[in-house]
């Protein structure tokens, strides 16, 4: 391809358009132009607003070049998995001095495979990582197996801190100023990093008609404070109170709607200079399944990191996004880069190929085919952000802004291929997204159709689009094409006093569009027509001639010659048991609160993920946090910091958030919300499920699902933790009829013939009742179904001792369905020759039924009180099982009475006096207030506070129940005592079995703090006094 031909048609254009545009004197001028001299002018509104300024995105504000980073080192292609080595080869880097401009070198990866089964961290600033090319025959990287983890992290730290916000004073800073003012100036200085903040408050949220959405119910409406901008910002200019930043706002500021602040903030942890380039990422999936998700979603993030790139690579099958810049990410370069052959369902968070949620982030010459948001600006991205001369081949959906209030977004120069370009207000869709755009651009783009609607207090401009129109924003010179080609380059032009055509690389266009030619001109317009016109593709492959990155490594050593370790395999706690009646790790006592995973609702916007809980199986593409994707590691510190013992998991009510309306609707289409509960079971990739997403294989299982609980469990048995895992979750089978809507086993959502009956039958078309079906293993095909899937519940957790299998949550279902569950463990465990630990939730009837037989009872190991309890008059609150009602219905219909101190304890004792071959756990009603009770009878995973002396749960290993004093109840092996008195009258205690020296030891039943700690002459009955008004707890142990 001859890509130095003359663009003739941008010349013609420019002179004959400025001489139209003379010839319009009385008409407005247009809110930008080019004047005679070539500049762009602008024409303000009447409150100062005016197109912004986009020319601020990209690498170092798009005021430097790339920089070409010497190679420091090499790593050698291995066969086999390459993560370590690659890894060992960035983290030594990562120690190497930066230059002057924080660079510390580039790790070059040779031509050939790199297989990676885990997930590469770019975690310094300064470091590069490079491919020896990006076509077939370079560098590839390949994501192997069945995780979703990214495939490339460029992460720093998230530890901004900011300071106090002073109050901007000016009553109206209009769209693309720089200049704003304090009330006093004294606490900034050049130089400072700032935070310009706007409020999204009640009175603005009213005016854009975001409060409420349809229906007649708000709870999508936008809420204020939940939709607040911050632009991070550089003074460059401090005069009196007048302050000056470098790069304009993209929203006004509006003493009528809150004004603004503005805060210095200070970010060690963000790193910069930073890049990957020259190199082929591809992702591994199944080929037998074109919608398969057991595979990597998101080649490339980034996130609190500042002026770094991405160019010349090229991404394959990947689910989710080829680069996704995150919100804490600025000044990011992404170029020169496609997005082929995506694998995934067709719904959301699928195949966003090029996605920014950051500012100042510039996608240019990238093309992205068969996606779904190719191109897409994310949830109140503070801008500006540009995307130019990029294409978006045959997608699913729309480009543009995809969620709320991106502002400050260009589209310049972007062709998408049979579907839509979109700025406007998406309303409830996009979980609430409402108004996505405000103050953006389109410029000479292409799509079938183009939206461009003006939301209140902004605007949105559209400038020589080609397409079918919509929207009341503001047009200029539809199906024309105008001077200058592209905005963003002529802005960047006009911003820097130079040329910059060669920093712009756009494609040549080798003709010109005259609908009067010459002769000689038709005669070689038709001569050239013989031949395709230059594809953007071609341009993109053609970067590596128009700016090679080097490859050069003479004299560079190689990873294997300076050397690295593996990671070392974690130490594993003691392992868990039951002895003495106790649930053990090792010799002590487990004790400490439970947690109950979330199963449904979620919002991963700001606000939603300050409200969220740690979950094990939430996955949302691409984002790690809690709320978001956990991290498991830090789930389980967070455990360990909150004195939290047991996880306690079962799968998702449904897979996402729509659903979480409660409508028992069919969806009219994929386009799923996230946070998303996983589900055991893979979808087959046929059919459509009433999610709008393919149907589920039962027989087939959600790999990532299984991984991720399978990691908690080593994670668990490595921290002394436990995982109660939930077989089942009744809760899609009882109550409101949306419960069963999008259930796997549900006929109309999966491919395996279940037979239930469609449509479902909802009473009073609202509720269902398909409990008794559902427990029903007399089909054949269910149950089949039932005994492969309890067995994969078996098979994933062999070799770990710290799970507890639950038969499932909210479980009040039949005996029979128990005795089968049982039956199927105790085949699995024959055929395997493993064990599991199994724990009996269920109600007391069928409790006692399994406890009373003589093989099946065998099988459990610990007994969970949970479906029933003694009330304050001793009555036991007992629903029967398998009435085909859930808890809370049982409870309505009984009303019972909560338990005491003593009743719990009771329960307790009588299965513990009972079975002392098993251990016992409360979590009925009143488990939290009362965990000293079911402690003190015996009763394992009690919730006391964590006690400060070490040896205290060792000690209660050894001991049993015995009989108390009215107030007092005591744990004992007979030479040492635990004693929890509510009671200010003397402890009885006696010693006689002892010899030598006592130590007592006062606890604080609340907290576990030690109050005092004294000795007393063994070998003699001793009364001691509480040395409190309140209940206490004493431990007396023989040295």
């Amino acid at each position: 391809m001859n890509w130095k031909l003359i663009n003739i048609f941008c010349v013609l254009t420019l002179g004959t358009t400025t001489g139209v545009y003379a010839q319009k004197k009385n008409k407005p001028a247009p809110p930008v132009e080019l004047n005679a001299s070539g500049h762009l002018v602008y024409a303000p509104d009447e409150q100062g607003n005016r197109i912004p300024d986009f020319s601020y995105c990209g690498y170092m504000a798009s005021e430097q070049s790339i920089p070409d980073v010497p190679v420091r080192i090499v790593v050698p292609v291995i066969k086999g998995d390459a993560t370590v080595p690659v890894q060992a080869a960035l983290d030594y880097v990562a120690t190497l001095p930066a230059d002057k401009q924080g660079i510390r070198g580039a790790v070059l990866l040779q031509k050939g495979r790199y297989e990676i089964a885990g997930s590469l961290h770019m975690r310094a600033s300064g470091v590069v990582l490079r491919g020896s090319g990006a076509e077939e025959q370079g560098t590839t990287l390949v994501g192997t197996g069945p995780d979703r983890q990214t495939l490339i992290r460029i992460f720093g730290r998230p530890d901004r801190s900011t300071n106090t916000p002073v109050k901007i004073t000016d009553a109206y800073v209009p769209v693309n100023a720089r200049t704003i003012h304090v009330a006093a100036a004294q606490g900034f200085k050049v130089g400072d990093k700032v935070l310009v903040h706007r409020p999204s408050t009640k009175e603005w949220i009213e005016a854009l008609g975001m409060d409420h959405m349809g229906g007649g119910i708000t709870t999508l409406g936008w809420k204020p404070g939940e939709r607040d901008i911050d632009w991070d910002r550089t003074i460059i200019a401090v005069d009196g109170n007048a302050i000056t930043l470098d790069v304009p706002l993209t929203t006004a500021l509006d003493t009528a709607y809150g004004g603004g602040t503005l805060a210095t903030y200070s970010w060690p942890g963000r790193i910069e200079q930073t890049g990957i380039e020259n190199l082929r990422c591809q992702s591994t999936y199944d080929v037998n399944n074109p919608k398969d998700e057991a595979h990597r979603w998101m080649a490339i993030t980034l996130e609190n990191i500042c002026d770094a790139w991405v160019r010349q690579v090229t991404f394959e099958h990947f689910a989710g996004s080829a680069v996704l810049a995150l919100e804490t990410s600025k000044r990011i370069t992404v170029e020169d880069c496609k997005s082929l052959l995506p694998v995934s369902e067709i719904g959301g968070q699928r195949r966003y190929s090029f996605w920014t949620m950051g500012q100042q982030t510039l996608f240019q010459r990238n093309y992205a085919e068969y996606g779904y948001h190719d191109f897409a600006v994310g949830f109140c991205a503070a801008g500006p952000n540009a995307f130019v001369q990029c294409e978006s081949h045959l997608p699913n959906n729309f480009s543009g802004a995809i969620d709320s209030w991106a502002s400050g977004v260009l589209f310049d120069v972007v062709n998408v291929d049979g579907n839509a370009l979109r700025f406007g207000n998406r309303g409830q869709d996009g979980q609430g997204a409402g108004w996505s755009a405000a103050n953006s651009v389109f410029w000479q783009c292409s799509a079938a159709r183009v939206d461009c609607y003006r939301p209140p207090t902004a605007n949105n401009w559209a400038f020589a689009t080609w397409a079918q129109f919509a929207g009341d924003g503001y047009w200029g010179d539809s199906n024309e094409h105008i001077p200058p080609r592209s905005l963003y380059y002529a802005q960047l032009a006009d911003r820097l006093g130079k040329d910059v055509k060669q920093q712009a690389q756009l494609m040549p266009v080798e003709s010109e569009a005259s609908s009067s030619p010459g002769v000689e001109q038709a005669v070689a317009l038709t001569r050239a027509a013989v031949k395709p016109l230059p594809q953007l593709t071609d341009w993109i492959d053609d970067a590596s001639n128009r700016n090679p990155v080097t490859t050069k490594a003479t004299g560079v050593k190689t990873i294997n010659d300076i050397g690295y370790t593996k990671p070392a395999v974690p130490a594993l706690a003691a392992p868990m048991h039951v002895g003495n009646g106790w649930l053990l790790r090792g010799n002590a006592v487990l004790t400490g609160e439970h947690f109950e995973v979330p199963w449904w609702r979620g919002d991963v916007r700001p606000d939603g993920i300050k409200e969220a809980k740690p979950d094990v199986t939430r996955f949302v593409p691409g984002r790690i946090g809690t709320g978001l994707t956990d991290d498991l590691q830090e789930v389980a510190q967070w455990m360990r910091d909150k004195h939290i013992v047991s996880l306690e998991h079962n799968y998702g009510l449904w897979y996402e958030r729509r659903r979480d309306d409660h409508e028992r609707i069919r969806r009219m289409n994929g386009e799923v919300w996230p946070p998303f509960y996983e589900l055991p079971f893979a979808r087959s990739g046929q059919g459509t499920a009433w999610d709008g997403l393919s149907q589920y294989d039962l027989t087939k299982y959600n790999a990532w699902y299984w991984m991720r609980l399978k990691q908690f469990a080593n994670l668990a048995d490595q921290q002394g933790l436990v995982l109660v895992h939930q077989d089942y979750f009744q809760h899609n089978i009882i109550e409101a009829g949306a419960h069963y809507a999008d259930f796997p086993w549900r006929s109309a959502n999966n491919i395996n013939h279940t037979g239930f009956p469609e449509p479902p039958p909802y009473a009073g078309d609202k509720r269902i009742f398909m409990a008794e079906q559902f427990y029903d293993v007399t089909n054949p095909v269910r149950r089949k179904l039932h005994q492969a899937y309890i067995r994969k519940c078996m098979d994933n957790f062999a070799g770990n001792t710290g799970v507890i299998h639950f038969i499932g949550a909210e479980f009040t279902g039949p005996l029979a369905f128990v005795q089968f569950w049982i039956d199927t463990i105790l085949a699995w465990e024959k055929e395997t020759g493993k064990k599991v630990t199994i724990g009996l939730s269920t109600t007391k009837d069928v409790q006692d039924a399994i406890l009373a037989d003589p093989v099946r009872s065998k099988l459990i190991t610990v007994i969970d009180i949970r479906q029933w309890h003694y009330q304050p008059d001793g009555s036991a609150y007992a629903p029967l099982g398998g009435q085909n009602l859930a808890p809370r219905q049982h409870a309505r219909l009984l009303k019972p009475k909560k338990s005491t101190f003593e009743q719990v304890y009771r329960a307790v004792s009588e299965y513990r006096n009972k079975y002392p071959e098993k251990a016992v756990v409360y979590a009925g009603s009143a488990y939290d207030e009362f965990a000293w009770a079911a402690f003190m009878a015996g009763g394992s995973l009690a919730g006391i506070p964590a006690i400060a002396d070490k040896g205290f749960l060792e000690a209660a290993a050894a001991m049993h129940p015995v009989a108390g004093t009215q107030g007092q109840w005591r744990l004992t092996n007979g030479k040492a005592y635990i004693v929890y008195s509510n009671a200010s009258g003397p402890i009885q205690l006696d010693l006689s079995k002892t010899t030598g020296t006592c130590s007592i030891h006062w606890i604080d039943p609340k907290d576990g703090r030690l109050l005092k700690t004294e000795e007393q002459a063994g070998g003699r009955d001793l009364t001691l006094q509480n040395p409190g008004a309140g209940p206490v707890v004493v431990w007396v142990s023989n040295k």
